[in-house]
C-alpha cells in the first residue's frame, strides 16, 4: 500500500506510533492544569514540548499557543486582527484555503472590504499586483492573508518578500503555513510573518491539535476564553497527547531535514519519467518552486476521479486537488485562479508523499498511472 495523501492528512510518524505505544501503557492521564502531581507532570511535559517546538520553529516559547488545529487558528487570527482595529481592508490571495476564504467573507459581510490578490499561471502571487492593492488601500490595511504553500499544487509563495512589502504599508501579515511546516524548514523569526498556524495531523502527529505562532502575543485577542489556559490566549483543557505527538513528529522531521533533497530528486525524476511516457501530461505549477513531496498531475481529458479510483484499485491512495474539493467534479477554485482550463482542471490528481517515503514509491506510482491512463484513455468521454 502507498499512501500518497499527506497534504490531506499525514499518517502518524513512526516515532509517534512508538511514543504512543509507551505513553498509553505508562500514562499519566489527568488534567494538566490540576495542582496534583499527575496534572503537574503533564503540565511540565507540555512546557517541554513548547520549548522544543519553539526551537524547531524559530520562535519564543510565549509566541507559541496550542489549540485544536489550523482551522481554529485561522478563525482566531481573523477574530483577533479584525475585532481590534478601525481599519477595514482585508487582502487575501486568490488561492487561499477555504478556511481563510470563509473567514474573510464572514468579515466582509460585517462591513469589511475584501480585496483579492491574483496569482500567475504557475500559482505564484503577483507581487506587483499586491503592491498595487496595498497602495490603493494604504492606511486602511487591517489584515493581509497569503499562504506559504498551497495545499493543492504545493507551490511555495515568496512569503518573506510578501511580509516585507506588507510591513512597508503598516499592515499585519498572516500566513497559512499549514502545508509548509513539517514539509520544509521554517523559522518564524526569519519569515517576516506576524501570525502563522499549523496542525499536528499535517506533520505526522495525531489529529485534533495544532498551534498559532504569534509575533506579539500581548496584542492577541483570544477566541476561546475558558479557564485561562495557554496564558489566557486559548481556553480549554489542552489536548496534551496531541501536543506531545506534534512535538515528537516535528522533532523527527527536524532530525531528517537532509532527506528533503532526496525527496525532491525523486519527485523530479518521477515527473520527468511520466512526461516521457505521456508528453501531454500537465504538471500544475511546473515552473514554480514547489514542496519537495507534492505533484498535481493531469492527463487532459481523463477525469481525475476515475484515475483516483484506478489507483486505489492498485492500493495507491491519492486525491483530486484536495480533500475539500474531492466531491466536486469541477475545476477547483485554486486552479481556476491560475487560469487552468477545465480539460486539465477536471483531470488532476494530487500525489503528496512524506519525507520518510520508501525509495520505490514513485516507481510504483508511475506503473500505476501508466496502467490507469492506458485503460481510461480508451474510455474518455469528455
Amino acid at each position: 500500500m502507498i499512501y500518497a495523501d499527506y497534504n490531506g492528512s499525514s499518517q502518524p510518524n513512526p516515532a509517534v506510533k512508538e511514543y504512543l505505544s509507551t505513553r498509553f501503557t505508562e500514562g499519566p492521564f489527568a488534567n494538566p492544569n490540576a495542582i496534583h502531581s499527575m496534572g503537574q507532570k503533564i503540565n511540565l511535559t507540555i512546557a517541554k514540548c513548547r520549548k522544543l517546538l519553539s526551537e524547531i520553529l524559530g520562535c519564543k516559547s510565549n509566541q507559541l499557543i496550542f489549540n485544536s488545529g489550523a482551522s481554529e487558528g485561522i478563525s482566531n487570527v481573523f477574530f483577533s486582527a479584525l475585532e481590534q482595529t478601525d481599519k477595514k481592508t482585508i487582502i487575501i490571495s486568490s488561492i487561499e484555503h477555504s478556511a481563510v476564504i470563509n473567514a474573510a467573507k464572514f468579515y466582509q459581510n460585517k462591513g469589511f472590504k475584501l480585496e483579492i490578490a491574483p496569482v500567475n499561471q504557475d500559482g505564484v502571487l503577483n507581487l506587483s499586483e499586491l503592491k498595487n492593492l496595498l497602495e490603493k488601500n494604504k492606511n486602511d490595511i487591517a489584515l493581509v492573508s497569503i499562504m506559504a504553500a498551497n495545499n493543492e499544487t504545493g507551490v511555495v509563495q515568496p512569503f518573506k518578500e510578501i511580509g516585507e512589502l506588507v510591513h512597508q504599508y503598516d499592515g499585519l501579515y498572516f500566513s497559512d503555513t499549514t502545508q509548509y511546516i513539517g514539509k520544509t524548514d521554517f523559522k518564524f523569526n526569519e519569515s517576516n510573518i506576524d501570525l502563522a498556524v499549523t496542525s499536528s495531523h499535517k506533520v505526522g502527529g495525531i489529529i485534533g491539535s495544532g498551534a498559532i505562532l504569534i509575533k506579539e502575543p500581548t496584542k492577541f485577542l483570544p477566541l476561546i476564553f475558558g479557564g485561562g489556559q495557554e496564558s489566557g490566549l486559548r481556553g480549554g483543557t489542552q489536548n496534551y497527547l496531541g501536543i506531545e505527538t506534534m512535538a515528537v513528529a516535528l522533532n523527527s522531521f527536524n532530525e531528517n531535514l537532509h532527506k528533503l533533497n532526496e525527496c525532491l530528486e525523486r519527485r523530479l525524476n518521477f515527473e520527468k519519467e511520466i512526461k516521457e511516457i505521456y508528453p501531454n501530461v500537465v504538471i500544475v505549477g511546473d515552473g514554480a518552486e514547489r514542496l519537495a513531496t507534492t505533484t498535481l498531475i493531469a492527463y487532459p481529458g481523463i477525469h481525475g476521479q476515475a484515475v483516483q479510483i484506478e489507483l486505489e484499485s492498485q492500493d495507491i491512495f491519492v486525491t483530486t486537488s484536495s480533500a475539500c474539493s474531492d466531491n466536486e467534479p469541477n475545476t477547483s477554485k485554486v486552479l481556476k485562479a491560475m487560469g487552468i482550463e477545465d480539460n486539465v482542471g477536471r483531470s488532476v490528481v494530487r500525489i503528496s508523499l512524506c519525507w520518510g517515503q520508501k525509495p520505490d514509491s514513485y516507481k510504483k506510482i508511475v506503473t500505476a498511472l501508466d496502467n490507469a491512463y492506458k485503460k481510461l484513455s480508451q474510455l474518455k468521454s469528455f
